[in-house]
């Protein structure tokens, strides 16, 4: 599926995950694990990648084994998730600045998030659950 880069138009990706997940049997906490990290990757696109000037996002969803794997690709400045550093969560979330949470929350919805920049500009971000309900620090 291909959307523009619109806020508008996240309630279209949040629906795909969501059905791949309803078709594979995933468990409730598996299909909002990956609705809320696919939102939140998608989200960062539009507003920080795109910087809402536009664009698309192009999203794969299916399950392979046991896990469901969503692809993001895009075309906006690239930008690699997985090297930003984990926030001080010693710091009360009230102290903190607005923001900056999201690559965190996806981090703990996933088991794995992995970018790669895309040929001819861009960025593609594949994000993996497992179908296990439990949270990975748990497995």
């Amino acid at each position: 599926m291909t959307v523009d880069a619109d806020l508008d138009r996240l309630a279209d990706i949040r629906e795909l995950v969501r059905g791949v997940a309803l078709s594979s049997d995933a468990p409730p906490a598996c299909l909002d694990d990956l609705v809320q990290a696919v939102d939140e990757a998608a989200t960062n696109i539009v507003l920080h990648g795109y910087q809402r000037k536009g664009g698309a996002i192009d999203v794969d969803a299916r399950l392979v084994d046991d896990n469901i794997v969503i692809v993001l690709s895009d075309t906006a400045p690239s930008f690699d998730p997985t090297k930003v550093a984990e926030p001080d969560l010693s710091v009360p979330a009230l102290r903190r600045r607005p923001g900056g949470m999201g690559i965190h929350l996806i981090r703990l919805a996933t088991d794995s998030m992995v970018h790669r920049p895309r040929r001819g500009g861009g960025n593609i971000l594949t994000l993996t659950r497992s179908l296990d309900p439990r949270p990975k620090e748990e497995r």
